[in-house]
């Protein structure tokens, strides 16, 4: 079976192959986190900032969550191999702007509140890498692309 996806050369192919990897990455990623959320916000909450979720309201903003991640995980699926695009573009400025408001919480979390669980301060690490990896793409695709 051929591959059907064109070849591109240079920087277009650089930035494709570069968000390519970031969407795939993500997409993976937020799909478990959005499951675990769904299933068992508490798990993730104690995981994350070493409590539980009591309130059953808690549990409900919890499972939301987990769904909103799913939908997040499934739009960059689907984008993973379109071609540079404005749209491409805006979902990656999305994701770094989740990125960004996932190390002010969590950080806020840990060092203001003082809650602190087995993966908070791993997850700090992880989001603020894909920071500077939605950074890189943006910098590296073009801001006029059609679409």
């Amino acid at each position: 079976m051929t591959d059907q996806r064109e070849r591109i050369d240079g920087p277009a192919g650089h930035e494709l192959m570069e968000s390519r990897t970031l969407l795939t990455v993500t997409a993976l990623a937020e799909t478990g986190v959005g499951v675990l959320l769904l299933v068992s916000p508490s798990l993730v909450a104690g995981l994350l900032l070493g409590t539980s979720l009591d309130a059953p309201a808690a549990l409900i903003v919890g499972r939301i969550a987990g769904a909103a991640l799913l939908s997040l995980s499934g739009a960059c699926w689907l984008a993973r191999d379109d071609r540079p695009s404005r749209t491409r573009r805006g979902l990656v400025a999305a994701l770094l702007l989740y990125n960004c408001a996932a190390v002010a919480v969590l950080s806020h979390a840990g060092a203001g509140v003082k809650l602190v669980g087995l993966l908070l301060w791993p997850a700090v690490a992880l989001h603020a890498v894909l920071v500077l990896w939605c950074i890189a793409c943006l910098r590296s695709s073009p801001a006029n692309t059609s679409k």
